[in-house]
């Protein structure tokens, strides 16, 4: 159980809560401050205090007073109007995270929502329903209006939900599990809009699944150093103190580790006396990704603990701030970092594939084929893999550089902080598919060289992956392989964790 505070929610609770369906609660003391901001807000409108987004239209129409009787309907409005997102849906697992992600921030007591709107979010993410949102459309200020209303439009019991593996509309499900829709109130509507968290909530995802991608590029790197019968000595931890950063030395540390007990490896001046800067330097190009991912978990774990909706209620009521914290340029440019550096994964990746299967750059049998020139064995998975990379080089071009003016220019600069997130989840995607190949050819090459020389884990890697991928023993329709072996690893992400150990089990 995850006990929401609206301060402390940490990566690891939020990987618990969206993919491993941990129920959640809400701590008596934010209930109390959601109570305490919501009676400011309805001493406002009992005042008749001209205040934006309570009693006034929004972005161009800020200066535009609602009469009283108005008040419940402009919130309505609100939500029905921006619901015009575009696109395929986000994956469920983002859903539920926006769901957990715009929970927490209304429970920092700066919104003035009435608590039965918190109370409904939590009710959806305990009963596993997810709102259907569009991943188009948000300019990533004011927030992301348009995600953010499609996830509001359910508590109204209205639009479409995830449940149960499938799609329905929201009245159906209400209907079955005795849901009882919610209807806004002042203030309401925008402050569940208002934010950022389809971008984080994207950005999270995105950070569970590359950094667990980063711990396999390095298991499947230790087995193609393996079938290259690659130097040992380039991973001396002598080399990477001297440089000094810690990502770099905690890669070369996890690779010797791996690499224990082979009698594949080679030491320098054996065989040759260095290797490419593909073997030779994963632990200061892995290492690199490494420190981007943390940079990018450190912004994302303050976003997902930030009030970034507008304006915010400070000392009950008698402050209230028109600001722009639901701007997302901080995540946008997390996102791009993320991009640059998860795809760099995938470059170095495809050069090892190609000294896998060139032979030209090994003495292994050409392009791992069990009958060259009869067969072409792994030929074309390279290709794919060159593929795969050069569209990463054109979804890594940043998101956050580019900015479009809208509402007749009162919000004229944007973060498209969305859209980087995004392209971040297809970068990913596409890494994973270039690890399958390059597993697939290591596979082949330390079975080449004779798996009674592997080290104790790489030995337990490739046991577990043969049972997914058989060997080449002819021609086959490699896609089959490829997606077969995509979907193991990611299925493992939750196994592989910062916390991997050479005597891990692979399953």
């Amino acid at each position: 159980m995850v006990e929401l505070t609206g301060q402390s929610l940490t990566i690891e609770q939020v990987k618990r809560i969206c993919y491993e369906f941990e129920h959640v609660t809400i701590s008596r003391e934010s209930l109390m401050k959601v109570e305490k901001s919501r009676k400011a807000v309805e001493k406002i409108v009992a005042d008749k205090r001209t205040i934006y987004g309570i009693n006034t239209g929004f972005g161009k129409f800020s200066d535009v007073i609602i009469a009283d009787d108005d008040v419940n309907d402009l919130q309505l409005n609100l939500i029905r109007s921006h619901a015009c997102g575009v696109g395929e849906p986000f994956p469920e697992v983002v859903s539920r995270a926006m769901v957990l992600l715009r929970l927490n921030a209304l429970l920092k007591g700066f919104s003035g929502i009435r608590p039965v709107i918190v109370e409904s979010l939590l009710t959806l993410l305990n009963s596993r329903i997810h709102p259907v949102i569009p991943q188009q459309g948000s300019l990533g200020a004011s927030g992301d209006l348009a995600p953010l209303s499609h996830l509001a439009l359910v508590l109204l019991g209205e639009g479409k939900v995830h449940y149960k593996g499938d799609i329905f509309p929201t009245t159906q499900i209400f209907e079955i599990e005795g849901i009882q829709p919610v209807v806004l109130q002042a203030k309401e509507g925008l402050a569940l809009i208002n934010g950022t968290q389809a971008m984080t909530a994207m950005g999270v995802v995105n950070w569970i699944e590359a950094s667990e991608l980063a711990f396999q590029c390095e298991i499947i790197a230790s087995l193609t150093l393996e079938g290259l019968e690659g130097i040992i000595d380039a991973f001396h931890p002598a080399i990477h103190e001297a440089r000094g950063y810690p990502q770099q030395m905690a890669v070369a540390k996890r690779m010797r580790d791996l690499l224990t007990g082979s009698k594949m490896i080679t030491r320098q001046g054996e065989k040759r006396v260095q290797d490419a800067y593909s073997l030779r330097c994963i632990p200061q190009v892995h290492g690199a990704s490494w420190q981007a991912l943390d940079y990018v978990k450190e912004k994302l774990e303050i976003e997902m603990n930030a009030a970034t909706d507008n304006p915010l209620i400070f000392e009950d009521g008698n402050v209230v701030v028109s600001g722009g914290n639901f701007h997302g340029q901080p995540i946008a440019i997390a996102m791009d970092f993320m991009k640059i550096a998860v795809a760099e994964l995938a470059s170095i990746s495809e050069r090892r594939i190609e000294r896998l299967v060139n032979p030209q750059l090994n003495d292994l049998p050409p392009f791992l084929s069990a009958q060259p020139g009869l067969q072409s064995g792994a030929m074309i998975m390279q290709y794919v893999a060159a593929s795969l990379v050069s569209e990463n080089k054109t979804l890594a071009h940043p998101a956050s550089v580019d900015s479009i003016p809208s509402s007749a220019n009162q919000e004229d600069h944007v973060s498209m902080g969305t859209i980087g997130s995004r392209h971040a989840y297809q970068i990913i995607q596409n890494v994973r598919r270039v690890l399958a190949i390059e597993c697939i050819c290591a596979l082949q090459a330390v079975e080449f060289r004779g798996t009674q020389k592997m080290a104790p884990a790489t030995k337990a890697f490739y046991q577990e992956a043969r049972t997914v991928c058989p060997s080449i023993t002819e021609d086959r329709v490699f896609a089959e392989d490829i997606e077969r072996v995509t979907e193991w690893l990611k299925k493992n992400n939750l196994v592989w964790t910062a916390n991997f150990e050479p005597s891990v089990k692979f399953n």
